[in-house]
């Protein structure tokens, strides 16, 4: 286990890249291995998590390989997967087993998923309740809800599952396990969350419908498959990652950071509305389908140039907390460092991350000197008060590690960041681009 040592910075400059987005890169995986043919993936992004994705479908029998800086997953049809010979290890990643969850209930084949300790106490009844309506198989071993979960085959059935919680992932799990039923199935949810699957699955050949409603609910409907078809897929880079540098450039004096091909889905980009609200010196450059979506996989990009600014409070809530939920760290950060109060509020989803990132958030900003108070669903930040460098704990957590490294570099002294090896899950280079700049 390793710490990292923070001093405070100023004038922060430079161009940067970041890593291929994490939601598209699993999905990019998944899908060109239940696709016919080859699927050509690149700017895909190497962490921890995406490589779990990777590990599970080798073990089912797809054969996945790297030429240059792609990756290439020679996909065998929707009903081409294998018996894994033994646990799928999904590791870190929430994204792999809920999704995975989908594709495996419509498998002729019994499969067990189990991950690391963090993993294995995160809630699954959120997918298993909807895949088990729709005639899937799923149990938790344990029988506490989480995994290890064991998928047995079982005859799927079209239904219309009304998400109580609006998760790309409940929503994902769903359609995908649609793609193997009798019927049409559809989920609403009650807001819109991030429709990455929708784009690809559209790319790969599927015949899948979204609308969203007035009230600001959406639903997305898949029509039984009878095969999907390899892609090529350009990944573009993390917004979650950017976010990172994003407020880094806005808080530290002095800073302009160019931040190239961020992946500007408004469906994930809510930081950047927040940032906008908050007063913040944000300009777009080399804008790519901003409007029309047609580029591989759907999905728009930008260039983010980024200035230090002076930030003011702002009121954070409803429809565009799906948008900004992995953002909420550094958007909490932020808001210490903002001048006025922000309100955080109808993002109880925060309790069942890596972490529950109220509390851990709450924890270290108090720890720095910030005056915050935890709600059972968000947080209340009183901002303008000048941070200290403290010891922080990162929980284990790559994005509460990340979030208080960039308050570190505001800081007044050193900041340590327990356990920083962390972000290798999403961000394996972040200090090393962190030190560059």
């Amino acid at each position: 286990m390793s710490d990292k040592i923070i001093y405070p910075k100023t004038k922060l400059r430079g161009e940067i890249t970041v890593p291929g987005d994490k939601s598209i890169s699993h999905r990019s995986v998944m899908f060109g291995s239940i696709a016919l043919g080859t699927t050509k993936i690149t700017n895909f992004l190497k962490g921890a998590d995406c490589l779990s994705t990777i590990d599970c479908f080798r073990k089912m029998g797809i054969k996945i390989t790297e030429e240059g800086d792609s990756i290439l997953v020679h996909g065998k049809g929707l009903r081409g997967l294998s018996a894994p010979p033994e646990t799928l290890d999904v590791g870190n990643s929430g994204t792999t087993t809920r999704l995975l969850s989908g594709i495996l209930a419509g498998q002729s084949f019994t499969s067990v998923m189990s991950g690391d300790e963090s993993l294995n106490s995160r809630p699954m009844g959120r997918i298993m309740t909807p895949l088990n309506r729709m005639g899937a198989h799923i149990c938790s071993i344990r029988d506490n809800n989480c995994a290890p979960l064991r998928v047995e085959p079982g005859k799927l059935h079209g239904i219309h599952y009304q998400s109580p919680v609006a998760s790309a992932q409940v929503k994902s799990a769903v359609l995908l396990a649609g793609l193997y039923a009798d019927s049409e199935t559809c989920v609403t949810e009650p807001a819109l969350s991030r429709n990455h699957t929708e784009l690809m699955l559209r790319s790969f050949g599927a015949d899948v419908t979204s609308v969203s409603y007035e009230d600001g609910s959406a639903a997305a409907s898949v029509r039984p498959c009878h095969e999907l078809y390899g892609q090529t897929i350009q990944v573009p880079g993390d917004i979650s990652s950017a976010a990172y540098f994003i407020a880094a450039g806005l808080l530290v004096p002095g800073s302009e950071l160019l931040i190239k091909n961020v992946g500007t889905n408004p469906t994930r980009a809510g930081i950047l509305e927040v940032c906008q609200a908050m007063g913040a010196d944000i300009t777009y450059l080399n804008t790519q389908n901003m409007e029309e979506t047609a580029n591989p996989g759907g999905e728009p990009t930008a260039d983010i140039l980024v200035r230090y600014s002076h930030l003011h409070g702002t009121t954070i809530e409803g429809s565009l907390i799906p948008a900004l939920i992995d953002e909420i760290p550094m958007i909490a950060v932020m808001a210490a460092c903002a001048e006025g109060t922000t309100i955080i509020k109808d993002a109880s989803e925060l309790k069942v991350k890596e972490t529950n990132r109220i509390d851990t958030v709450t924890r270290n900003l108090r720890a720095m000197g910030t005056d915050i108070t935890p709600t059972d669903d968000g947080m209340i930040i009183e901002g303008g008060k000048s941070l200290t460098g403290t010891h922080i704990r990162s929980y284990l957590d790559h994005r509460i590690a990340m979030a208080f490294a960039i308050a570190g570099l505001i800081a007044e002294g050193k900041t340590t960041i327990e356990n920083s090896q962390c972000v290798d899950v999403s961000y394996p280079d972040f200090f090393r681009i962190l030190e560059k700049l």
